[in-house]
């Protein structure tokens, strides 16, 4: 199978990275807890310096994390829409690919943010055979209250959504 992407990705979905990372955290000398839910993030004048989980503090040259866990570190900025639908096809004008990215431009869908598409199958096992997966995203760009998350995601992916379809089923 050629690979003609710059793009790598693992095989049998992105719970590869986290499996990859531990194996290499092992070689290298790192830790790796398993099981244990973060207590908290330790910070030492103001820098996060570490986390602590069920009383044992994990010290590291660099925290990174899910913003959640910064709650006074961070502020919101932005939303971001999503949607992953199951097919049975290819994307259409991809030549029947097994794995795309399909970048909307801004300009071309009179949005001031780019509407990002990708697609992977069952040969990235992923999916039963014969399936695909595909996955859209975008900023979000109008109002929210009082929208359905499927309201929002028909009007910021728009052209995405339609790209994809037919769908056999889609998750907002």
């Amino acid at each position: 199978n050629d690979m003609k992407s710059p793009f790598i990705y693992p095989l049998y979905g992105l719970g590869e990275l986290p499996q990859a990372f531990a194996r290499l955290a092992a070689v290298y000398g790192g830790l790796y807890m398993l099981r244990r839910p973060v207590d908290r993030v330790v910070f030492e004048d103001g820098v996060a310096v570490g986390v602590e989980a069920e009383g044992v503090v994990a010290k590291a040259k660099y925290v990174i994390g899910d913003p959640s866990y910064f709650p006074d570190n961070v502020r919101k900025t932005k939303k971001i829409i999503r949607a992953i639908a199951i097919l049975d096809h290819a994307l259409p004008g991809t030549n029947d690919c097994d794995s795309c990215q399909v970048i909307f431009p801004q300009r071309q869908v009179n949005r001031k943010n780019d509407i990002y598409l990708f697609s992977c199958s069952y040969n990235h096992h992923v999916a039963p055979p014969g399936k695909f997966l595909a996955f859209a995203s975008t900023i979000v760009e109008g109002p929210t209250e009082g929208v359905t998350q499927k309201d929002i995601a028909n009007r910021e992916l728009g052209p995405a959504l339609k790209l994809m379809q037919p769908f056999l089923d889609v998750f907002t």
